[in-house]
Order: structure tokens, then C-alpha cells, then sequence
């Protein structure tokens, strides 16, 4: 069998009238489409209800299955203890996902913490679906597995997707997947997050791409708008749209409300059929490769030379010699120099140095960007097969300058150094979010180690940035 159908859900734990106790009334239309969603599952008969959620446990590289038999929870954390859940999870179907991922070398298994307790987000869509199972007067017998997020970039959450579109296929499960999450939490002012202007243009978007089944335009959001609009469940809808890869879909969009200040959203997806032009990995993949290319060719002696280093070490393990034909300058100017790396516009890698640690900038660059690219404690190295798709950037420094104000800072023009007894942070000026002098000195604090208690010593400097 196969995965018959899909749909993107919201978990608002106040839809449930005994945690609501009548603010529910707010959200009468999402319930009415919750309700159609609900009936449509079970009118799937479905042997395994495949749930991704943002609320169970996640890591930053690596996804969680459930484990075990079973699970079971209630709303009792919200006031509702007596709405109770007790499911029996597919072994069958997650051991073949984990063995899947296993042979591609993809981090994806039931290792880690043995969460026991539903999260709302997976118990939100089970109470829709067990009142479903009431109304219509069917017994319930469906299995459930259970996925959690990463912090992994969205092109491993489609690849999430496909292994489970295999594992279902190599089970023979009839399945439907409910990938839960809720949208931007910033679309009103008196919300519980506040405002922000990517807030309703995030709404905006995802009810357009997924109402129209555009699955590769999932790609386009970028981390930083997707951070700022403070959605929780994009990554979700990315695993869902992965599960149908090379299929044509009919999409509809019933719902969208945001008069609490968070979106919900609810869509619909059912398989047409084979469909080679919808592979949109494949797709993306081809375009950033192209764009790389594109890139390094108008890339300047500084970047070719950090790209040069590191693809030499990751490949080989060798450091790479000074070669010849640079510019007089990456020869004899000795500075410190920072090698940034992106992927798919997510942060790969940052790593450099304040000041000069060997003979000339050329060098240095060779140095760190070999650091940037394996030892960046917050990544894993990077692997050979992400090299066409880097993105990198180097920033020489000037020398640092001791200042006495917060107000001689420009986020834009100066980076700053804060330090105090043995402790330093540096951060690089011109970072997309870093919009204010405070947001500036808070970071590099951070990154140093300082309490904000301890006197601190600030510096600025600035930077040539090669690209």
C-alpha cells in the first residue's frame, strides 16, 4: 500500500473544549475543518497514522522516533486531565524507516531519550481523530509512529520524508500522515508573542504554497524568515511533503485563522499518481549546485583561496600550501582573518582569528577555513558531497580599538570585542539579524562566557568583506 493521503493540522490546546472552557469559540472554523480532516482520516481506514511533531524530543542533528510499544497522555498540564490518550505504535513500520536510514547513513532512528508521554501537538490531532472514530460509529485500530524534528537543514527533512514514502511502501501499510504544527506565532500585537512583519507574510506564503501543493517552494523560506516569523511547524511540512516525492498531489486549503495572535493553519493533500517533473529535491539540488558554480567564478582571490583549503582537506586530509599567484597583499599583510560557510543560506561554519597567527593573511585563511569547515564545535564536519553547495565568505580584520561607549559602535561598519579577566567574544559586523548595538554586545558576551555582572571591556574593528 502507500500513504493515501495528508494534511497539515495546527495542536491550539484551547480547541479542545474542556481546556478551552469557550475561548474555542474564537476558532470555530479551524474546529469545522479539524472535524472534516478528523472524518476523512477515518473514512481512510488507515492501518498507521504517521505524526510529525515539533513538541516531542528533538535534537540539533539527529531525528527521534519513538521507541517502544506504546505511549499514552492526557491534558492534564492544561487543566483537562480526564481528555486521555493511549496508542500502540507501529514497530513495524518505524523499524523499517530506522533501517532505511541506517543503510543511507542518515540520522534518523529511536536512539536518545525514551519519551513515554504524548506531546499536545500529537494528542491535539488524536483527540480530533478519536472523536471522529465516535461520530461515525467505527472502531479504532489504526498504530501510530511518531517523528520528531532537527535542527538539520530542510533538505534532510524532505529526505526524511522520502524514507518514510519507502517505508511504507516496503510494509505495505496503508497510511496517512499528519504533519502537525502550528504557523507564525507573531500576527497581532496582543498575541503571546507579539508582532512581527514576517509573521503574516509567513502565513501568507505557506497557505499559498501548500494550498497549491508546491512542495519545492518549501525550500525558498529561509531559516532567518522562518525564525523571526516564530513558526513551529514548517520543518514538518517539509517531511510531509518529502513522504510524497515524484507524485502528483491534489491540495486544498480549508482553513486559516489568526485572530489570537498565532496562525493555524489546514490543508489537505491526496496522491494522483506517478510524477517525474515532482521530484523537488532533485530540483534544488541542481539549482543551488548551479548557483555555487556561478558564484565561485566570480569569486575574488581571498574566497577561492578558503574554498581551495578546505575542499583540498576534506577530500585529501591535507593542508594545502600557500600557492602561487595571489595578490601581493594575501602575501605580505599579516591580519586576522574569520572564513564563514553557509548551506542552503543556514550557517555551516565560522571559524577565525582576532589577530595574526602566522606570516601573512593568505595563510590564515588557509588555517581557519579548515577550521570553519571541520572543527566548529556547534557542526559536524563537512562531509564531501555538501562541497558544491557552500556558500563562503571571508572577513580580514583591521586592528582593534579600545573604546569607552556602546555609542561609538555601528553594527553595520564595526564588529566589537567584549572581554573581561581572560574571557573574549568577538562578533562580525553586518549579520543579518543583528539589527542593534545591544543585540551586538549581548551576542559576543554570550559567546565568551561573561556574567553580566563582570566589567567588560569593549573594542571595535573593522573588516574587509570578500565574497
Amino acid at each position: 500500500m502507500s500513504i493515501t493521503a495528508a494534511y497539515m493540522v495546527p495542536h491550539p490546546p484551547m480547541i479542545v473544549p474542556a481546556i478551552g472552557k469557550g475561548s474555542e469559540s474564537q476558532i470555530t472554523e479551524t474546529t469545522k475543518a479539524y472535524e472534516q480532516v478528523a472524518e476523512d482520516i477515518v473514512k481512510q481506514d488507515p492501518e498507521t497514522i504517521i505524526i510529525t511533531t515539533p513538541h516531542s524530543v528533538m535534537y540539533a542533528d539527529y531525528f527521534h522516533i519513538s521507541p517502544g510499544k506504546g505511549a499514552g497522555g492526557s491534558f492534564a498540564g492544561f487543566g483537562a486531565p480526564r481528555e486521555q490518550f493511549d496508542v500502540t505504535y507501529d514497530t513495524d513500520l518505524a523499524g523499517e524507516i530506522c533501517c532505511l536510514a541506517e543503510a543511507r547513513d542518515f540520522p534518523a532512528g529511536t536512539l536518545g531519550e525514551r519519551e513515554k508521554t504524548l506531546d499536545h501537538a500529537v494528542m491535539v490531532p488524536l483527540w480530533f481523530i478519536e472523536k471522529a472514530y465516535e461520530r461515525l460509529g467505527k472502531s479504532k485500530r489504526y498504530q501510530l509512529v511518531r517523528i520528531g524534528l532537527s535542527a538539520l537543514p530542510l533538505t534532510d527533512h524532505y529526505r526524511l520524508g522520502q524514507i518514510i514514502q519507502e517505508a511504507v511502501a516496503n510494509t505495505g501499510r496503508r497510511a496517512v500522515f499528519v504533519a502537525s504544527g502550528d504557523l507564525s506565532h507573531k500576527l497581532q500585537e496582543y498575541g503571546p508573542y507579539g508582532f512581527a512583519k514576517e509573521g503574516p507574510e509567513y502565513d501568507a506564503r505557506i497557505m499559498d504554497v501548500c494550498g497549491r501543493s508546491a512542495f519545492g517552494e518549501l525550500f525558498d523560506f529561509s531559516e532567518r524568515f522562518c525564525e523571526n516569523a516564530a513558526e513551529c511547524g514548517h520543518r514538518s511540512f517539509v517531511i510531509m511533503a518529502g513522504a510524497f516525492d515524484g507524485q502528483a498531489v491534489d491540495a486544498a486549503a480549508l482553513s486559516h485563522q489568526d485572530v489570537t495572535g498565532v496562525g493555524y493553519g489546514i490543508c489537505t493533500f491526496y496522491p494522483q499518481g506517478p510524477d517525474e517533473n515532482r521530484r523537488f529535491l532533485d530540483q534544488y539540488l541542481a539549482r543551488m549546485e548551479t548557483e555555487a558554480l556561478q558564484r565561485r567564478s566570480q569569486s575574488d582571490a581571498y574566497v577561492q583561496l578558503a574554498r581551495q583549503s578546505l575542499e583540498h582537506y576534506i577530500r585529501r586530509r591535507e593542508r594545502i600550501p600557500v600557492p602561487e599567484g595571489l595578490p601581493e597583499e594575501m602575501l605580505h599583510t599579516r591580519a586576522g582573518a574569520f572564513v564563514s560557510i553557509h548551506k542552503n543560506g543556514a550557517l555551516r561554519g565560522c571559524i577565525g582569528t582576532i589577530g595574526p597567527t602566522t606570516d601573512c593573511v593568505a595563510r590564515e585563511i588557509i588555517n581557519n577555513a579548515i577550521s570553519a569547515s571541520t572543527n566548529d564545535p556547534r557542526f559536524p564536519a563537512i562531509r564531501p558531497d555538501e562541497l558544491p553547495f557552500l556558500e563562503i565568505n571571508v572577513d580580514v580584520l583591521g586592528e582593534p580599538e579600545d573604546i569607552d561607549s556602546k555609542d561609538q559602535l555601528d553594527v553595520k561598519k564595526y564588529g566589537v570585542i567584549v572581554s573581561s579577566v581572560g574571557k573574549r567574544g568577538l562578533l562580525l559586523p553586518d549579520l543579518e539579524g543583528v539589527d542593534t548595538v545591544d543585540q551586538q554586545i549581548e551576542i559576543a558576551r554570550q559567546k565568551a562566557g561573561i556574567h553580566r555582572f563582570e566589567t567588560m571591556k569593549l573594542q571595535r574593528f573593522e573588516v574587509i568583506r570578500h565574497v
